[in-house]
């Protein structure tokens, strides 16, 4: 069955995965994270993409975004790639492609998983034991959000916003929900998501994204449908 294509929403939150051809590094220095960061900076400004978080993985990239259009999200991802890897393979003297796949994306209920998928992206250094905290860690957004600096890559989403009156209560805030992290099963919602594409919110969620897409949005059952009870006979 050919895949449907990607799914993608207008002002709507994004929860981005691109991972490294066989799972090899990346990012092999801060040289490398800095020329990435830089050139996600001026795409996603070019094709007017909100960043709202990040992670970059020894051999793999998180990102938390909103694009403005059908079009931008792909654009930007396509723009970064194609001044990234003639940099990265020219540096480490190889060829080919640096990439496993096309990136994969789902989108996400802002009012239930907006800010679980920013804890999920800037917790991600501490599960893959790359961290002890996630502000140990230097190549993601948590310095931003945690007040600890300022990140001109970041757009803050009106959720973040929301937390409190001034950015002294919205960062506490949100140092004190990754303090809380995630139990287990949000962790699985959010990897099942964006590995499969498949958009995560509730179930009316689902059928609004539906009727404004025209188009399935969950996957289909497996198997022939059921047949029909036979009507009982009259006595």
């Amino acid at each position: 069955m050919a895949r449907l294509p990607r799914l993608v929403v207008p002002n709507q939150p994004h929860h981005i995965l691109q991972s490294g051809i066989d799972q090899q590094p990346i990012f092999r220095d801060a040289a490398d994270h800095t020329q990435f960061l830089g050139w996600l900076r001026d795409a996603a400004r070019q094709f007017k993409v909100a960043v709202h978080a990040y992670v970059l993985l020894p051999s793999q990239i998180q990102l938390l975004v909103s694009p403005s259009d059908n079009t931008g999200l792909a654009r930007m991802m396509q723009w970064v790639g194609r001044h990234y890897v003639p940099y990265f393979n020219a540096k480490y003297q190889r060829a080919g492609t640096l990439w496993q796949s096309r990136y994969k994306a789902t989108v996400i209920e802002s009012e239930n998983y907006f800010l679980t998928c920013s804890q999920y992206i800037e917790l991600s250094p501490v599960r893959h034991g790359l961290a002890g905290m996630p502000g140990e860690y230097p190549w993601s957004s948590h310095a931003h959000h945690a007040g600890m600096r300022s990140d001109p890559l970041i757009h803050d989403h009106p959720l973040f916003w929301a937390l409190g009156n001034t950015p002294f209560d919205r960062e506490a805030a949100y140092r004190s929900l990754i303090d809380q992290g995630l139990v287990e099963s949000q962790w699985l919602a959010l990897e099942t998501a964006v590995a499969k594409g498949w958009p995560l919110g509730s179930e009316k969620f689902l059928k609004v994204l539906a009727k404004q897409t025209s188009r399935r949005v969950s996957p289909a059952k497996r198997g022939r449908p059921a047949k029909p009870k036979a009507e009982a006979e009259p006595i």
